[in-house]
């Protein structure tokens, strides 16, 4: 658990090895193994003349049990546990003897905590490792007297970035900011560094136990730092909107704990690291966002006992803005990309902009020349299928038009390689219909990517009727391989993600159909957490785009002999754009203004004239429930009707595709966090105010009880 050695220069190692876990985590196990140690220390301190602490591990230090704080329910003795760890590393640090962290790897949370209870840090010059503080992230702060070392070593303003945005450094940035006092090329150096400086500083103390220490930067009382401190709570409650207490719990935190001795501020630091522990939010974002995610990253959706594929040709059909996205983020990733247009101009157009995105990261320092130009190498525009020849997957990312994509998937086909993989990138047609195309539809599935492709995390594979357990296997791989989050989903019209996000606009525009304001309408999808309101989301995708979409949608119903209703918001469209030629962002003119000299946007003001009525007047918390609920419902009826088959999917999709609020842990997630009873009463009470369509399905109850929830 931790080898406890000593050298002939009386310094003991401290080597911490969990036995079978692949990394470090603070757990109970290792609480008392800590506590052990030090209880040796302190014993053998007279024969002991400093300590290093290091790991037996690839990374230094992972962070604290995850698993273990998910569980945590009752305060008293989640303060008590976060005491005692608080408790030991204090006495480590105040043993008497200079104590170093010999840093090997990744340092994050809880073992960036430990590393600060030492006197002096040496990291191993990775650059691939990270340091720092993810707490935020999931709901948390850092509970180890992280929050209130990091703001004694660097000051308020300085440590806000990490503490507050959980930002992550490299080792050599981590010096650069002061929470790494040196590098080491090698091990071995990392070591004798450690035992030089020990030898050295005899009477090690940390900074915060002198009586001369003053905070870096100043009190939060100086006249540099009140004024920030005063608007500091209103910037932080514009971001958060209030739904996510772990940031100003930990700006109380920090400004608290600034204002106290240092024992004093560990105690406010625990005290608000118990109420996260054991709150709501915390344990939806610890389950979805690590746990949930965790499964999908080590293939939980993907079909098993399938050999693992890799891709090395691709071939992409349409260089606009999607195709040309797919692209670059797989040439990223070091895969050979044939990218093709109608015309050869057009094809070397869209590798111009993948060019002129790559020179913008070198500018900035995201990005090496070398990389970029290595990236850039491995992109072939062409206006010749033939030379999608050997491709182990094509991805066709053109205009969402049946015909178009069934000539450009036929034209292909042959080109693949053996057993290779005939994808569309489509967002709303149906899988299994555009197939019919190909020759072998079972090596036919869809690969919906999200605009813009190199910032969206999400992956959206759909599977059509005929798809094969090998092709979705391929499928899976290719989007791992490339770095994103996959999701699986059964074929549907819109399947999952496009289903639901319609479900959200559709709902913005039926209150403006209803006569509510339009700020009001937008306001309230941003209150609890939405990142866009519906209104400039729609203008975002066009609202003759999204008539087209309807207008097919309605043809293809009807050819399959269903009736199809036009929803509340075609009527807002129709007016938009008939009667005022308001067509979205892209025409400068939408539910929004787009002035041209580049300011803010703001919200057409005839909009109060077309759909305003002075009579209309519902609660806030109506509205703001209608458009969490509305896309929670329309979750559970795609988990009722199969299109999604597992929790896990249905939130993390929710979440990185659709823009679901990150504090409700995902749409279904959503349901566990009001209470699956209430969630059932305020839908039956949506529904008799506004409509069926807050109908509950009627597997309502199994869904609830068999979905994962935390």
């Amino acid at each position: 658990m931790i080898h406890y050695s000593k050298d002939e220069q009386q310094i003991v190692t401290l080597s911490i090895d969990m036995p079978g876990m692949s990394v470090n985590t603070m757990n109970a196990a290792f609480r008392d193994a800590l506590t052990s140690a030090v209880g040796r220390l302190e014993e053998e301190k007279e024969q002991c003349s400093g300590v290093i602490l290091t790991s037996g591990k690839d990374s230094f230090f992972a962070g604290g049990d995850l698993r273990e704080l998910i569980n945590i329910e009752d305060a008293k003795s989640c303060l008590e546990m976060v005491e005692k760890n608080k408790a030991v590393l204090r006495r480590l640090e105040k043993l008497g003897k200079p104590v170093v962290a010999a840093i090997n790897g990744s340092a994050l949370g809880g073992g960036l905590e430990l590393a600060l209870a030492c006197h002096y840090r040496i990291a191993l010059d990775n650059p691939k490792a990270k340091i720092g503080f993810p707490e935020v992230t999931l709901g948390l702060l850092p509970g180890a007297g992280g929050v209130i070392r990091t703001v004694r070593m660097l000051g308020l303003q300085e440590a806000m970035p990490y503490l507050l945005e959980g930002k992550q450094v490299a080792p050599a940035a981590a010096v650069k900011a002061g929470l790494v006092d040196a590098l080491a090329n090698s091990h071995e150096d990392m070591l004798q560094q450690a035992r030089a400086w020990i030898l050295a500083k005899p009477q090690a103390q940390q900074p915060w136990d002198d009586a001369a220490y003053k905070l870096p930067g100043g009190a939060p009382n100086s006249a540099k730092l009140l004024p920030m401190i005063m608007v500091a709570p209103a910037l932080l409650r514009e971001k958060t909107r209030g739904n996510y207490p772990a940031p100003e719990a930990i700006l109380a935190t920090m400004v608290e704990g600034a204002q106290v001795d240092f024992d004093n501020a560990l105690k406010i630091e625990g005290r608000y690291f118990t109420h996260l522990a054991t709150g709501q939010v915390a344990k939806n974002m610890i389950g979805t966002l690590f746990f949930q995610m965790q499964e999908i990253s080590s293939g939980k959706s993907r079909p098993r006992d399938i050999a693992k594929a890799k891709v090395n040709k691709l071939g992409v059909i349409g260089a606009g803005m999607m195709g040309a996205g797919i692209a670059a983020v797989s040439a990223a990733r070091g895969i050979h990309t044939v990218l093709k247009e109608q015309t050869l101009e057009k094809a070397e157009q869209g590798k111009t902009n993948i060019a002129n995105s790559l020179h913008k990261k070198v500018g900035q320092g995201r990005l090496s020349a070398e990389k970029a130009a290595s990236q850039l190498g491995l992109i072939q525009p062409t206006a010749s299928a033939s030379d999608f020849s050997g491709c182990d997957l094509i991805i066709e990312a053109v205009f969402e038009n049946r015909e178009l994509k069934a000539a450009v998937s036929s034209e292909a086909q042959s080109m693949l390689a053996t057993d290779g993989t005939m994808a569309s990138n489509t967002s709303t047609l149906p899988i299994s219909g555009l197939a019919k195309a190909v020759t072998h539809p079972e090596r036919f599935i869809g690969i919906h990517f999200f605009s813009p492709v190199d910032k969206m995390q999400l992956v959206e594979i759909i599977k059509g009727k005929q798809t094969s357990e090998a092709t979705l296997a391929r499928a899976y791989d290719y989007v791992l391989q490339i770095g994103k989050t996959p999701i699986v989903v059964n074929d549907a019209r819109g399947f999952f993600t496009s289903r639901v996000f319609a479900s959200f606009v559709n709902e913005g525009l039926s209150m403006l159909a209803e006569g509510l304001p339009a700020a009001l309408i937008e306001n309230a999808a941003l209150s609890v957490g939405m990142p866009v309101g519906p209104l400039a989301v729609q203008d975002e995708v066009s609202l003759s785009l999204s008539r087209h979409v309807a207008a097919q949608t309605k043809a293809d119903l009807e050819a399959e002999g269903k009736s199809w209703q036009a929803p509340a918001s075609a009527a807002i469209i129709n007016v938009m754009l008939d009667q005022h030629q308001r067509a979205g962002k892209a025409t400068g003119a939408g539910f929004y203004e787009y002035p041209t000299d580049g300011s803010k946007k703001y919200l057409w003001p005839e909009l109060g004239t077309l759909f305003g009525k002075d009579s209309v007047s519902l609660p806030y918390v109506d509205l703001q429930d209608r458009f969490l609920y509305m896309q929670a419902i329309e979750t559970l009826r795609c988990l009722d009707e199969g299109v999604l088959e597992s929790t896990r999917d249905a939130n993390i999709g929710s979440i990185f595709g659709i823009g679901f609020p990150a504090w409700t842990g995902g749409a279904v997630q959503f349901v566990h966090h009001v209470g699956a009873q209430r969630f059932a009463e305020r839908a039956a009470e949506l529904q008799a105010l506004y409509g069926e369509r807050f109908a509950l399905p009627a597997n309502y109850q199994v869904l609830a009880a068999d979905s994962q929830q935390y």
